[in-house]
């Protein structure tokens, strides 16, 4: 039995390497035919096997039987014996026109890179056997048909050169058209590359410098390139194809603003499209015609705006105040729209402070027309901002204030080539002009201010609390008083022990306010407070049923407002501070006395405590005299 094993286990061997080969036999796999190339363009075969046994690396041999070659076949080029090509084929391979691209070890590709009429016939992908056993294909045929090249193109116009604004509108078009007995497709593609535009032809401009702009593909849908899928979508890049009877159909493309990067050399491709019987589409034929160079002017080198008057104006308060900003360089036939802004950099009460501080708005107008008014919003109906002529815009203060002094810009934003934006539109440029120091003389004004406790009985809690503030303004002219209470919190009386802490500094709080115009404001919560003018200097705070938080110290500001020849009223920026007042409230009567309620209740408890005590001490002891005598 032993002797018969290594026989059975041959046997086994056999059978399962027989089933292996059976199970996946070598198989060449070429594409279904018949494939329709374009006679001068390239032709591409993929040839793959599978299934073998042997190496990875394997080779290819392709031939061509031709249709009136009565089933003779010509060797065209193999990948392991350069003698192998036919005649016609020989210098064709020695020049790298016929060649196999091989794109991994089993799967290899028949280039014939300009295909020839005669090239027409069946292609048999022959793979020498690695098997130990012959099982399987060896060889795989596809039959290639030749068709003449009918794809047309052609320009109406060139680019002469001349450079073009940014912001202008673009116009290209281009002719294309093909006429083949097989069912094809047509595809428009315009593009860019990067520098001076070389000479079209069959194989077109190198792919490496392309940009795709927008394309008709086979399917007649738009593409935008990648790089410009977003102006696409703006409507700023539009393509159009218009059918024109008996000739080529016309394909129009526009960029309705142009880029500082659209500055290139611009081409028209037209491919012609063939569906394989895989249904795969396959690129047959495509020709690119150059349109010509264009140069976009930035309009960084041609914009600047100017204000007037220049350099520095000083105004009397009252005074009006009229600045102009004006627009240059703007191109003539470019529609661009503009954004105008008056931004002021100064400080409060006329004091400048040249280019420091923060600048903030004080007119605007959008390219649409419509002006708005930056954080002075009563500048609204005390000034304009008017479009006096093109790209010439005017701010006028009918009374100029001591606030309104400070370094005054124009601030233009240009759309080029967008005459009503969208409000999420970037400018495509922005500018300012040199600044106007505007500087205003006020009248001598001196202001005074002091404050006093009304005199009454001593203040206690639920009392009220009567202020006097005495406001004088000394100057020419209309003038009135605004006058506000302070109060803070008394310091606390410090130790001399060095140890002690010095106490933080507490802000004053705003308590009351009576302004130019009359108007009260009161600003604390939780008191009854009032504010009234008692004669052209004098003003009272009133603070009734006072509590222990309206206790502090307390004083006034008083600010002068001037009155301009205009009527109104406008801040001078003077102003005065009082002297302190201290109000302390004393407890009440009431209060008082219960002071002596409390301690006699307190000591009439102690002395019963006491009385109590003794007695319980003295009531112990005798009783327990009497249970020692038993």
């Amino acid at each position: 039995m032993k002797s018969g094993m290594p026989g059975i286990k041959s046997t086994l061997f056999l059978c399962l390497h027989y089933v292996l080969q059976y199970a996946a036999p070598r198989e060449v796999t070429v594409p279904e035919g018949p494939l329709y190339r374009v006679a001068g363009f390239p032709l591409s075969v993929p040839c793959f096997v599978s299934g073998y046994e042997g190496p990875r690396m394997q080779d290819f041999e392709w031939f061509l039987y031709k249709d009136d070659s009565n089933g003779k076949q010509m060797g065209v080029v193999s990948t392991k014996d350069k003698g192998f090509p036919y005649a016609p084929f020989l210098g064709r391979v020695r020049n790298g026109e016929v060649r196999v691209d091989r794109d991994s070890g089993d799967h290899v590709r028949l280039v014939i890179q300009r295909l020839r009429t005669d090239d027409q016939g069946k292609y048999e992908c022959y793979t020498p056997s690695t098997d130990s056993v012959y099982l399987g294909s060896y060889s795989g045929s596809v039959v290639v048909k030749v068709i003449d090249d009918t794809l047309q193109i052609r320009h109406s116009r060139s680019l002469t050169g001349q450079p073009l604004p940014e912001g202008a509108e673009l116009t290209l078009t281009c002719s294309a058209s093909i006429n083949s007995k097989q069912l094809t497709h047509l595809s428009v593609t315009f593009g860019k590359r990067d520098g001076q535009a070389g000479s079209g032809g069959a194989a077109g401009p190198e792919l490496s410098s392309v940009r795709e702009i927008i394309s008709i593909d086979k399917l007649l849908g738009v593409v935008p390139g990648h790089n410009y899928k977003k102006r696409y979508e703006d409507g700023d890049i539009t393509l159009e194809k218009r059918n024109v009877v008996g000739g080529q159909d016309l394909y129009i493309m526009k960029i309705k603003v142009l880029q500082t990067e659209d500055t290139g050399a611009y081409f028209c491709e037209a491919a012609q499209w063939i569906r394989d019987p895989d249904v795969s589409w396959q690129k047959i034929a495509h020709r690119a015609l150059d349109i010509g160079n264009l140069t976009v002017t930035p309009l960084s080198e041609s914009l600047s705006v100017t204000s007037t008057p220049r350099g520095e104006v000083t105004l009397q308060v009252g005074s009006p105040l009229l600045l102009t900003c004006e627009v240059n360089g703007l191109p003539s036939d470019v529609n661009s729209g503009l954004q105008v802004q008056w931004m002021k950099r100064g400080s409060a009460g006329g004091e400048f402070i040249g280019s420091g501080g923060v600048e903030v708005e004080v007119a605007k107008m959008s390219p649409d027309g419509v002006v708005t008014w930056g954080d002075d919003v009563s500048r609204a109906s005390g000034g304009s901002m008017e479009k006096v002529a093109e790209a010439r815009y005017s701010l006028k203060l009918f009374s100029a204030r001591p606030s309104d002094s400070g370094v005054y810009r124009c601030v233009v934003s240009v759309y080029a080539g967008r005459r009503s934006p969208a409000p999420s539109t970037p400018a495509t440029l922005t500018q300012k002009s040199e600044g106007v120091t505007v500087n205003l003389k006020t009248k001598d004004v001196v202001v005074s201010a002091e404050a006093q406790l009304a005199r009454g009985p001593l203040l206690k809690r639920g009392s009220t609390i009567t202020l006097l503030c005495t406001a004088t303004i000394t100057t020419t002219g209309p003038a009135q008083a605004q006058v506000q209470w302070f109060r803070w919190p008394i310091p606390e009386l410090r130790t001399k022990s060095p140890e002690s802490p010095t106490p933080e500094p507490t802000e004053p709080k705003l308590v009351a306010a009576l302004t130019y115009d009359g108007v009260v404001e009161i600003y604390i919560n939780g008191s009854e407070v009032s504010m009234d003018r008692l004669s052209p200097v004098q003003y009272r705070l009133r603070v009734h049923a006072a509590t222990v938080e309206d206790q502090g110290m307390y004083a006034c500001h008083a600010e002068a407002w001037g009155q301009d020849p205009h009527g109104g009223w406008y801040n001078s920026g003077v102003k005065a501070e009082s002297n302190a007042v201290t109000v302390y409230l004393y407890a009440r009567v009431a209060d008082l006395l219960l002071i002596p309620l409390v301690v006699g209740v307190s000591s009439a408890l102690l002395v019963g405590i006491v009385i109590i005590a003794a007695v319980t001490c003295c009531f112990m002891k005798r009783l327990a005299k009497q249970r020692v005598r038993r």
